[in-house]
């Protein structure tokens, strides 16, 4: 009797402490431009966040950003005709982040015949050598696709990708190569975290038997920490005690390497299907009903992941205050909002991230959201100075067929994109992903954009 008590009271006095924490912020003035985060210090619900936004502020937020877009959206859109060379803005390259994502499916070792440190090295090796041909400052590592580690981990099992069976030892540490070899060729590295999936599609096809979905699955204590959605399983992010091991994960990295930042991906609630987390919502409706409004689900889905992003930061900066950690959402705010991802609180407070890199994988001409007028809302968005802002661009479109065929109607789109973000002044750009930087379908885009990131430097020191 005592354990379900305990069990069930964990999270109701989370969802009590986020259900007066949104009140406070409607009442005190949530729709300020800063707002600062207060950390819980309660044993209970040590993640909770003090002040999250309501689903009013943030949508008065967000509907702020699309009316300032709106009357740069002209200037903007003469910007993404012109020649991307010519229009480019003088920068101070030392300054401009040029990362490139490195995904699993790059540094998958699992069906090579030799699967040796040294084989890994020569891999990375081209790798980190072509990165720096191709201009860039960081490389962007998933080091956690599926819930799993390509680096030593206390916390959860070797990734398959390293030798094709999780939880099986490779003999060497991926990560610790990598942040070496990065390093020695000056190039920052990120590591690149997945918060939610632990398998899709049969991927991993077994999951060693330390994986948290085998260890939780089967307690009752436990149930429902890990969920079983559609195709894939994923971590429920309701419970203070899975925010707090997926937040351990991230402390792990940042304390064992020497690493220059952590990021998430855009993977956060994988459905709007009220049965994920059905048990885990009624339990708090019915404790927030007995002193106030529930929060409906989005909103207080979107506390939940508000109340893990704070914690991650949190002991991320604890362990290693120079390491950045960002966050690359979806370039569009409605399917942000639709699965738990509050980016307009994200880039107006402190305490959730030091940078933000929206997907922007669209075009000049794409009829929903057109790059220019994303570009703008998104540079509307990030309300805190010390928030940076990237865009993460679409080399994998470049030349090919997606988007109804207008990613060939022209051979300089990455290359204006890029001179656009200098307009409108992001601080860099993420490229998706390694293996398209080579290829034969972008050479073209990627020549043009070379130019562009490769124009010279002008120092910004002692402007006025």
């Amino acid at each position: 009797m005592g354990l379900r008590f305990l069990k069930r009271h964990s999270i109701l006095a989370g969802a009590a402490l986020l259900l007066c924490a949104v009140l406070a912020t409607v009442l005190l003035g949530g729709g300020e431009e800063e707002t600062s985060v207060v950390l819980q210090s309660s044993a209970v619900e040590e993640s909770s966040v003090s002040m999250v936004s309501s689903s009013v502020s943030t949508q008065e937020t967000l509907s702020s950003a699309m009316q300032q877009t709106a009357s740069s959206e002209a200037s903007l859109a003469s910007q993404g005709d012109s020649s991307a060379v010519a229009a480019s803005v003088a920068v101070e390259t030392q300054k401009e982040m040029r990362g490139v994502w490195v995904p699993f499916m790059t540094l998958d070792r699992s069906k090579e015949q030799d699967q040796s440190e040294a084989a890994f090295r020569e891999m990375f090796s081209e790798i980190v050598s072509g990165a720096k041909q191709y201009g860039m400052n960081a490389l962007i590592v998933h080091v956690r696709p599926f819930g799993d580690a390509l680096y030593r981990s206390d916390l959860v099992p070797w990734s398959h990708i390293v030798t094709g069976t999780q939880g099986k030892d490779p003999g060497y540490d991926p990560l610790a190569i990598m942040v070496e070899m990065a390093h020695e060729q000056g190039l920052e590295l990120h590591a690149w975290m997945n918060p939610l999936r632990i398998q899709m599609n049969d991927t991993p096809s077994v999951l060693a038997e330390n994986n948290p979905w085998n260890l939780w699955k089967d307690d009752p204590e436990k149930a429902g920490w890990v969920v079983q959605s559609g195709q894939g399983k994923y971590y429920n992010p309701a419970y203070p005690e899975v925010r707090a091991h997926i937040a351990a994960c991230a402390e792990e990295i940042a304390s064992r390497y020497d690493v220059d930042g952590i990021q998430f991906d855009d993977y956060f609630y994988p459905t709007q299907d009220a049965s994920f987390d059905e048990a885990a919502y009624q339990a708090y409706v019915d404790e927030a009903s007995q002193s106030g409004t529930a929060l409906s689900l989005q909103e207080w889905r979107a506390a939940n992941i508000n109340a893990l992003i704070s914690e991650v930061y949190r002991r991320v900066k604890a362990v290693n205050p120079d390491a950045q950690f960002g966050i690359a959402p979806q370039g569009n705010l409605q399917n942000d909002w639709n699965m738990g991802a509050d980016v307009a609180s994200w880039c107006k407070a402190k305490g959730f991230l030091d940078y933000i890199c929206p997907q922007l994988y669209v075009n000049f001409e794409n009829p929903t959201l057109p790059f220019g007028t994303a570009a703008q809302t998104w540079k509307n968005l990030v309300r805190d100075p010390d928030i940076k802002l990237y865009f993460g661009l679409a080399v994998y479109k470049a030349g090919s067929d997606a988007d109804d065929g207008t990613w060939k109607t022209a051979d300089d789109i990455l290359a204006r994109q890029v001179s656009l973000g200098r307009t409108v002044e992001c601080d860099g750009f993420l490229f998706y992903s390694w293996d398209y930087l080579a290829a034969e379908q972008t050479k073209a885009e990627v020549e043009n954009v070379m130019k562009v990131l490769n124009q010279e430097s002008v120092s910004h020191e002692g402007d006025s």
